[in-house]
């Protein structure tokens, strides 16, 4: 190989290997910058965090209208009795067509509606399978449905719905016997809860009626006769309900003349499962007849506040 040659081969060796350094340098560097980059990026991120969170903890607290007033805990009373921090606390006492409102969420989406600077509690008492005589015990005494309730007559309460029980009637007793003794219960639980909470509204709930041709269809067997015959039962007690409420001036949300079709249960409001308990339309229809009641004959007007 001549000298000229030689030094063509090395210059151009040469060239390749600081080609290949530069672009090693370059790419170190573009990398170099993009970690410095994400560094710097991070470091901003955690800066505005903490901006926003020591910023959060100046604001003031803005409510709408439909936001709940205070989550503060109930109270324990001079008298010993519980007192929630809402405007106003609702007692709903019943049995399954009651405990199947749950958390009363319904109820409480159409009382804001109505009431939309207001805050409400709503306390559920509706034990299933349960008839008129039980009420007193929840009244008085803790009671045991899937967890512990404190008897009801240690609460503050500012209202208590008490449903008719209709499909829990005294079938042990003959039928005039059983709703005699119905009306003597109902007195009971009157003078109980004046006299312990003078201040609070009663209302009584008629539940839907029963559908005298499907009633307990898919849960228990019954001839046509039969079936007919446990829901005229059922109405005669949910009747005897409504009857009481009306003579004795109590305030009533008469949900069955409501629910009547044809003068029969309608059965969009009844569980297909076994067309005793409300379907999901029918939690609905009573919770927006309760609010509408309260709302239309001014009941929260006549709570006396302490």
């Amino acid at each position: 190989m001549s000298r000229d040659c030689f030094y063509r081969v090395r210059a151009s060796k040469e060239l390749t290997i600081f080609s290949v350094l530069e672009i090693l340098r370059v790419v170190e560097f573009k990398s170099l910058k993009l970690v410095t980059l994400l560094i710097v990026g991070v470091l901003v991120l955690v800066g505005l965090a903490g901006l926003l969170k020591a910023l959060s903890h100046n604001k003031p607290n803005v409510l709408s209208p439909h936001t709940s007033v205070t989550q503060a805990s109930p109270q324990i009373l001079p008298n010993n009795k519980v007192k929630y921090p809402q405007d106003f606390t609702f007692v709903l006492v019943g049995d399954s067509m009651t405990a199947t409102l749950g958390n009363s969420d319904e109820l409480r989406m159409y009382m804001k509606k109505y009431y939309y600077n207001k805050s409400f509690e709503f306390l559920n008492y509706g034990f299933g399978s349960t008839n008129i005589l039980s009420v007193e015990q929840r009244l008085t005494q803790k009671t045991q449905y899937y967890r512990e309730y404190r008897p009801i007559l240690d609460i503050d309460f500012d209202l208590i719905l008490i449903e008719s029980f209709g499909n829990n009637p005294l079938s042990q007793y003959p039928l005039d016997e059983g709703l005699k003794i119905q009306t003597q219960t109902l007195d009971k639980i009157v003078s109980l809860i004046k006299n312990s909470n003078p201040r609070a509204v009663i209302v009584f709930v008629a539940t839907i009626a029963p559908n005298s041709k499907k009633y307990g269809e898919g849960q228990v067997e019954l001839s046509p006769e039969k079936r007919a015959e446990w829901a005229a039962e059922r109405t005669a007690y949910i009747k005897n309900h409504i009857a009481y409420a009306q003579s004795h001036n109590i305030p009533l949300v008469n949900v069955y003349q409501k629910s009547l079709l044809n003068g029969d249960g309608n059965l969009e409001y009844l569980d297909k499962t076994n067309y005793i308990h409300r379907s999901p339309s029918g939690v609905y229809f009573i919770s927006h007849e309760i609010a509408d009641f309260i709302y239309q004959n001014k009941i929260l007007d006549l709570v006396k506040k302490d």
